[in-house]
């Protein structure tokens, strides 16, 4: 199936999960930044509240209804898209279906996922489908995991071509999450044997990389006098990401290794968050206090525009490789939501609008769409710079 010849569905892009925090934030960003040729809806299942929605965007998209209980109505909106993207979290609980629909149609999927578990599961059961009929899915094309994924792959392109390289990469933030994103935290932090169960079967489908090695080992705490900050290991999906571009993409090298940290200043501050990290994760292997948690912040609600006006981020990458040392840095405003929000719209417009490599099943940001989406953040005002060289 030739997605060049999808001009007979009705839209090039449908948002799914408008209504919530997240999606309400990627359907006005569309309606503001989409090009006026570009024909995209919006989709949820309360139809009062998609048209609400609707009523209040500058420009008025198609609306479509669906519901994660309904596969057939899944289906049906796959079939109606070139490009879907979707907010509807957790994933591993609400997404299956609609990855299967879009993988079996040919419809470009993305989403905000960061949820490795999810990611290995419909890689094993649903990327063989999409390649056969040319579908892109796309996961984690938010905070997790585009600063990240682009960000490592700008400073790959940095450093000479043909040698090992190594790229670490510290995260700084200052920002709030919502309602979605503590019930998708909490939920990860109670599935670690169904993770771990998941990257496993994974492994036993996945083709091994021959003549070249990419890794992402989880680090050790230290100080890095690079960035002048303590540096934590993060055991978030964004260095498994990271590694999945680094195997498709020669670019990166022989052997390629990417470590993922937080960067925090203070010891202090270091030693609090890795307490507070771990209290969550316990609280969450216990049912009641796992829905205590989860009560107090609701889905759809979220931090205000003031608050999210407040709030940044920055990675600095360290990259070596051939006798040659850069510094670079992502960084741009509130991560958890307005960035996201325009990461996640502006991938979707990339999907639907712009000259891509020719790829199919589950791939990256960086390997669908790297210089593309690269070039069209920096003009949405996210910031990749070569800070320094030696």
């Amino acid at each position: 199936m030739s997605r060049l010849k999808m001009t007979d569905r009705p839209y090039d892009i449908v948002l799914f999960g408008a209504t919530g925090f997240a999606g309400a934030l990627t359907a006005e960003y569309l309606a503001a930044h989409a090009p006026d040729d570009v024909r995209w809806a919006i989709a949820g299942r309360d139809a009062a509240k998609l048209e609400r929605l609707r009523e209040r965007l500058a420009v008025k998209p198609g609306v479509l209804t669906a519901d994660v209980a309904d596969p057939a109505s899944l289906r049906a909106l796959a079939e109606h898209a070139r490009v879907v993207a979707t907010t509807v979290g957790p994933y591993v609980r609400h997404g299956e279906d609609l990855v299967a629909a879009c993988a079996d149609t040919g419809a470009d999927y993305l989403d905000l996922c960061g949820e490795p578990e999810f990611v290995d599961l419909t890689y094993v059961r649903h990327d063989a489908r999409a390649r056969e009929t040319g579908a892109r899915l796309v996961h984690a094309v938010g905070f997790d995991s585009v600063p990240h994924d682009l960000g490592a792959y700008f400073t790959v392109r940095q450093l000479p071509e043909g040698v090992p390289l190594t790229v670490d990469g510290f995260v700084t933030a200052d920002a709030t999450f919502s309602g979605g994103t503590l019930a998708s935290a909490l939920n990860q932090f109670a599935r670690g044997r169904q993770l771990l169960a998941a990257a496993r079967e994974r492994g036993r489908h996945e083709p091994r990389l021959m003549g070249r090695r990419a890794s992402a080992p989880l680090g050790v705490p230290r100080f890095a006098p690079e960035v002048g900050a303590w540096a934590l290991p993060l055991p978030t999906i964004d260095p498994q990401i990271v590694r999945r571009s680094a195997k498709a993409l020669a670019r990166y090298g022989p052997d390629f290794r990417y470590r993922h940290y937080a960067a925090v200043r203070h010891l202090p501050v270091a030693v609090g968050g890795v307490a507070a990290v771990g209290t969550l994760a316990a609280a969450a292997q216990v049912a009641p206090a796992r829905r205590w948690l989860s009560d107090r912040l609701k889905p759809g609600e979220g931090p205000s525009a003031e608050k999210r006006a407040r709030s940044c981020f920055s990675v600095r990458f360290v990259g070596e490789g051939g006798g040659r040392r850069v510094y670079t840095e992502v960084s741009g405003g509130d991560p958890g939501y307005d960035e996201t929000a325009k990461m996640f719209a502006e991938g979707a417009l990339a999907l639907a609008c712009d000259d891509l490599p020719p790829t199919a099943g589950q791939v990256t940001t960086a390997v669908a769409m790297g210089d593309a989406l690269t070039e069209r953040l920096i003009r949405a005002g996210i910031r990749f710079r070569l800070a320094a060289s030696r």
